[in-house]
């Protein structure tokens, strides 16, 4: 069973930064990737980056471009998303979860496997 746990969320002021990670096991395929999400109270929830299962693909919504940077480290099945220059909209809980193994997107998200999902951090962007 595929699990994934999230952590480095926290309290930042704008323009900080903060590094979430995502490790998962328990899997028998490494045929996924991992996409980072994001829901805000009475919001959508969005998807906000995701890298391939090989980790040659990354992409991110135009949001966070130039800011966000998601990377894998596969001996420790751990997929970090580095986000600089917060900013207040960043607000949300941050979600991992398997994907497509190419991240195929549609329609503000991306493709997942199943409905595997790690339990949230919460990021909060305030002064």
């Amino acid at each position: 069973q595929l699990q994934l746990v999230e952590s480095g969320g926290g309290l930042v002021q704008p323009g900080g930064s903060l590094r979430l990670s995502c490790v998962a096991s328990g899997f028998t395929s490494d045929n996924f990737g991992i996409g980072w999400f994001r829901q805000a109270p009475g919001k959508e929830r969005e998807g906000v980056s995701c890298i391939s299962a090989s980790g040659g693909i990354t992409r991110y919504v135009d949001s966070v471009k130039g800011r966000f940077t998601i990377s894998r480290a596969n001996a420790k099945n751990t997929v970090y998303l580095q986000m600089n220059s917060l900013k207040p909209e960043d607000t949300a809980v941050y979600y991992c979860a398997a994907t497509e193994e190419e991240c195929t997107y549609a329609s503000g998200t991306y493709f997942l496997l199943g409905d595997y999902w790690g339990q949230g951090t919460q990021v909060t962007v305030s002064s």
